[in-house]
């Protein structure tokens, strides 16, 4: 083979590899690598919300029984109880919404950001069919949790896009927990609220069923929020979320990384194609939820894994849009590359 042929197929090889993160490399019959020997154990740790649901199912499976002898899911509750879990290091993978490991990193915790999995779960769940654009609120009530929060900072930035005061044209009210804005909507005492999946999914269920369905309103899927990011900022109609950080002291064990996404795509999968399956499996971890709402939620979410280097451009644009409202939520300025996980042989060949 001539040289420059050679050449050419190394430069073709080098393209892929870049392309394609580390685990999507392998031919399909082949396993990633794994570590040398088993750690110990494995926490694995996330919120009540659809990011949560591949690790509760690689927990629940032994998907990582070959990297670790005690594989466990623990959920957080709060974001104080997030950001605890992730100074003290008592997680070793942390599913959070995308913007907390941006903040934690520029505060100094030592984290990797993974991958971003979810795109698209928050929606205004309303009482009135004729509100599906952000407009439609001018002059109504919306009920939210965690002022000053992500989902409340991306609904100001596209209030304004739409021309509108948020805090003029609409009446916002802000409330402790998700299930409370949900609670309020089911006893007729606010008639819109912006939640995440699966609460919205609950809601629709709890409305619809007895005994509850005698006193609650007729409730309704309202305003994508997704779609009306597309719509007033001209991009795409989703939003990279929320997604997976690592922390702790395997942050240098590529291997463990690498093995770990594998399992996480094949765990994603699961979940969108079980979505009864599913809602069964995590009522057992999360039981002020019900299986029927999960299984709703996973057929409504766009789940993807995208790597962290990949998702990076849109990643950027969402930190820059929420700086703009509250920079204290990406903790004041762009994560550095370091921030960004990269798989080895795409460090390497980047180097």
């Amino acid at each position: 083979m001539s040289h420059s042929k050679l050449s050419r197929r190394r430069l073709l090889a080098a393209g892929a590899a870049l392309a394609l993160p580390a685990f999507a490399q392998q031919p399909a019959a082949t396993p990633a690598a794994t570590p040398a020997r088993r750690i110990p154990k494995l926490t694995l740790a996330g919120p009540f919300a659809t990011v949560s649901y591949p690790l509760i199912r690689m927990a629940e499976s032994g998907a990582l029984a070959d990297v670790a002898e005690q594989v466990e899911f623990v959920s957080w509750k709060s974001p104080d109880q997030l950001r605890a879990m992730a100074v003290n290091k008592s997680a070793d993978f942390l599913a959070m919404p995308s913007n907390v490991p941006a903040n934690l990193y520029n505060k100094g915790v030592p984290l990797k950001l993974l991958s971003i999995t979810i795109w698209g779960i928050l929606w205004v769940l309303t009482r009135d069919a004729n509100i599906k654009r952000i407009e439609d609120l001018k002059g109504q009530e919306l009920t939210m949790h965690f002022k000053g929060d992500m989902p409340d900072c991306t609904f100001r930035l596209l209030a304004q896009k739409a021309g509108m005061d948020p805090d003029k044209d609409v009446k916002l009210r802000y409330v402790a927990t998700p299930m409370e804005a949900m609670q309020l909507l089911l006893m007729r005492r606010t008639d819109n609220a912006l939640l995440a999946e699966p609460a919205v999914s609950m809601g629709l269920r709890k409305s619809g069923s007895f005994p509850v369905s005698i006193i609650a309103p007729e409730l309704h899927r309202g305003i994508d929020i997704q779609a009306e990011w597309g719509r007033l900022l001209g991009r795409a109609p989703r939003i990279p979320q929320a997604g997976i950080a690592m922390l702790g002291g395997q942050l240098g064990n590529a291997a463990l990384i690498e093995r770990f996404q594998q399992a996480h795509a094949e765990a994603i999968q699961w979940c969108k194609a079980h979505p009864e399956e599913c809602g069964k499996m995590v009522v057992k971890h999360i039981d002020t939820l019900t299986p029927e709402a999960v299984a709703d939620a996973m057929r409504v979410d766009k789940a993807e894994l995208v790597p962290a280097s990949q998702a990076r451009p849109e990643l950027e644009f969402f930190y820059q849009q929420l700086a703009q409202m509250q920079p204290g939520l990406i903790g004041g300025k762009l994560p550095d590359d370091a921030f960004y996980y990269q798989p080895p042989a795409a460090a390497a060949l980047a180097s």
